[in-house]
């Protein structure tokens, strides 16, 4: 559903080691110049009804179920970029983004939005 890179499960585990977080969670929302922007927080619960959650191991990705479709398909890599070292959402649906780098737009053709029927909720 979701990949994760080698470089960002490693600074995933070491961020996890020094805040004491149990997952993540990742999904978007509205907002910023280009529609949407994606949130990436640290959580302490797997989630609840309205969620679905992806088990890496020592930590769990939480996403909300209607971030799901825009997020299907998505890389998470971790990356260094000059002086900043940020974790990189590479999704092939982004039609967009806005110069400043946080808000994103989707090519709604490739949304699909009943993907989340295939995701297995137990």
């Amino acid at each position: 559903m979701i990949e994760l890179t080698d470089e960002a499960i490693q600074q995933l585990l070491y961020k996890q080691s020094k805040e004491g977080w149990r997952n993540i969670r990742l999904g978007i929302t509205g907002g910023g110049c280009a529609g949407f922007e994606y949130i990436f927080d640290s959580v302490d619960h797997d989630g609840d009804s309205n969620d679905v959650y992806i088990d890496y191991g020592k930590f769990g990705v939480v996403i909300d179920k209607v971030s799901v479709p825009y997020l299907v398909g998505m890389t998470l890599d971790y990356v260094k970029e000059g002086l900043n070292e940020v974790f990189k959402f590479i999704n092939p649906k982004e039609a967009s983004s806005c110069g400043c780098g946080v808000s994103i737009n989707f090519d709604l053709d490739k949304v699909d939005e009943d993907k989340i029927f295939a995701v297995d909720l137990s």
